[in-house]
């Protein structure tokens, strides 16, 4: 094959995954991708500043209305690259289709990519040191969502207002895993609260409308382990966050978290070794996600 036809190639492949999306990765809920031209960026974590509602009335005359500035903090940091290499035998290609193989690679090498980022974000945010005490709960005995002595709707509802306290702005998004979401969808007060039948289903849109959250996902992905046992990215937890509803977002939109990525950086190319006879397939990415307004989340354990 010539080198032009390779090139061509990878330049499809690459479009492919840039494309790619599970639907069982959520993260990007909680994670919104903001793009970066270079690698070495500034990351601001926001204060109450940036969620404060101010009087921004004036009457003739008066004075104007002035900011008392609180300052933010700003850190400087690199981006960090992630690659993932599928191997091909010369003589699985020719067994094959060629573009058929090499987009099995892509995907597979694409999606191991997706579930490390995934996998990142789920572990700062079920992380309770990542939280201000006010900002966080370990439910037990008859207050977890399984207790049909439970309260769901009450807990939910001091998690909105803990953050609303700090920010001005009630939480708009909820990641369950999906354990917190099989315990709430059995919750007897829920149930009690959209039907007499015990047999109703209480769905998303059903906890859409009871906590008044407009976003809410459920963490499915798992990944394996060590030991080569199957364990839940999203564990027996609720999170709530403040993220930003808008269609273009920048750096200096306060949000609980984003995902700052280097622009086009994902890519798909190949490489051989061992006398030609291995070609691989690679995913190359650059990205760090970032919690950059803690104060604007909560963090509801062990339901």
């Amino acid at each position: 094959m010539g080198r032009l036809e390779d090139l061509r190639i990878n330049a499809y492949l690459s479009k492919v995954a840039r494309g790619y999306s599970n639907s069982a990765f959520i993260a990007g809920n909680l994670f919104p991708t903001i793009e970066s031209e270079l690698e070495k960026v500034d990351i601001f974590e926001f204060n109450k500043e940036a969620f404060q509602v101010y009087d921004t009335e004036r009457s003739i005359r008066a004075n104007s209305n002035v900011i008392s500035p609180k300052g933010f903090t700003k850190k400087t940091t690199t981006l960090t690259e992630h690659d993932l290499a599928y191997p091909l035998d010369y003589r699985e290609e020719q067994e094959s289709k060629i573009v058929k193989l090499q987009l099995h690679a892509t995907n597979v090498v694409t999606e191991g990519l997706k579930l490390k980022h995934e996998k990142q974000c789920a572990d700062l945010v079920q992380n309770a040191d990542n939280y201000a005490t006010e900002n966080k709960i370990v439910l037990s005995g008859t207050s977890q969502f399984s207790n049909a002595a439970s309260d769901p709707e009450g807990v939910i509802d001091d998690a909105k207002s803990a953050v609303a306290g700090k920010i001005a702005q009630e939480p708009n998004t909820m990641v369950l895993g999906y354990d917190a979401f099989k315990n709430l969808k059995k919750n007897k007060q829920l149930r009690d609260l959209v039907s007499t039948s015990k047999t109703r289903i209480i769905t998303l849109d059903l906890m859409k409308e009871i906590f008044d959250i407009e976003n809410i996902v459920v963490g499915r992905s798992v990944f394996v382990n060590e030991k080569g046992e199957f364990v839940k990215v999203w564990g027996n937890n609720i999170v709530l966050a403040y993220v930003p509803p808008l269609n273009s977002r920048t750096e200096y939109d306060p949000s609980f978290a984003y995902t700052v990525k280097k622009k086009d950086a994902l890519n798909i190319d190949e490489y051989t070794k061992e006398g030609n006879k291995i070609k691989y397939i690679r995913a190359t990415d650059i990205y760090t996600p970032f919690l950059v307004g803690p104060d604007a989340g909560y963090l509801i354990a062990n339901t």
